[in-house]
């Protein structure tokens, strides 16, 4: 079923004096009209959209689908399409988020066009993402939070189990970091930590997962290493970072670190508990050290 435009001559005033974006195709999917809302929001005169294929607007490896789903559209029963979010280009290369509505209409010649509504929703996505960001990631270091990291840990062990490969983990505690508190105050303190991540981040391999549990404790998983690859690593992070000078008074921080690999029935909760009692060893025989469990 479609809408049947009995009254043509009021479409084109009505469309231009829209606060929306709209437009309309025909049946090839070749706009026929756009009014000055779509025209601002996709950064084109009207004449450069004018005879062109919607398709256009959207990012070049979503034109094969659109232009799928515009054809079933127009050859379909349904009078409105399905409200849809897209991801779309302007003129200028900029990408905006939208939902899209579209009607299906019939001209007084009998010709089948599409009407589509375009409300912009960039900003709304924007936050989303970030909220998202914010559910899963430590605010200060950009590193994935403590129940994001543990999460990661239970896939991490699964995907060990599965492939039949190995999986160590690393706990890795700032030593004395109540010190730089105390002494240089808490924004240092912040700064010291944000340059940690950053060093870890750059010491690591790209497909080891770095998590901060909190405070100035971290959570390092090396998929693919057994226990001497993994004591390697930790050992090169341990001596870089004790090299390091962080922070506008080049502070000097070590780091104490416990390892544990992955065993026949090991929890998430099991494998850290080990870990952790590798660190407390290392931290009682002097700190600025690895230590396997």
């Amino acid at each position: 079923m479609s809408l049947t435009l009995s009254h043509p001559d009021n479409i084109p005033r009505l469309i231009s004096a829209a606060p929306i974006g709209i437009c309309i195709t025909n049946a090839d999917g070749i706009y026929e009209m756009v009014n000055p809302a779509y025209c601002d929001f996709f950064g084109y005169r009207e004449d450069e959209l004018l005879g062109q294929h919607f398709t256009l607007v959207v990012p070049e490896a979503h034109r094969s689908m659109l232009s799928q789903l515009h054809d079933c559209f127009i050859q379909g029963e349904d009078a409105r399409e399905i409200r849809q979010e897209w991801e779309v280009v302007r003129k200028d290369g900029a990408q905006r988020s939208i939902i899209a509505e579209a009607v299906r209409l019939v001209d007084g010649h009998g010709a089948v066009k599409k009407a589509t509504y375009v409300t912009d929703i960039t900003e709304r996505k924007r936050l989303e993402r970030r909220l998202d960001f914010l559910a899963r990631h430590d605010e200060l270091t950009g590193l994935l939070n403590r129940r994001a990291g543990l999460a990661r840990l239970d896939e991490e062990i699964a995907r060990a189990r599965r492939q039949g490969t190995p999986l160590c983990v690393a706990i890795c505690d700032l030593d004395h970091f109540k010190q730089i508190n105390d002494r240089h105050g808490h924004a240092m303190g912040d700064e010291a930590l944000q340059g940690v991540a950053e060093v870890m981040h750059a010491e690591l391999r790209r497909y080891d997962v770095l998590a901060r549990l909190g405070g100035e404790e971290f959570l390092v998983m090396l998929p693919g290493a057994a226990r001497p690859a993994a004591e390697q690593a930790i050992e090169r992070l341990r001596a870089r970072l004790e090299d390091a000078r962080l922070g506008k008074p080049d502070l000097a921080l070590t780091v104490s670190a416990g390892i544990a690999g992955l065993a026949e029935g090991d929890s998430g909760e099991a494998l850290l508990e080990r870990a952790d009692r590798a660190l407390y060893q290392a931290k009682r025989q002097g700190r600025n050290r690895t230590r396997v469990a």
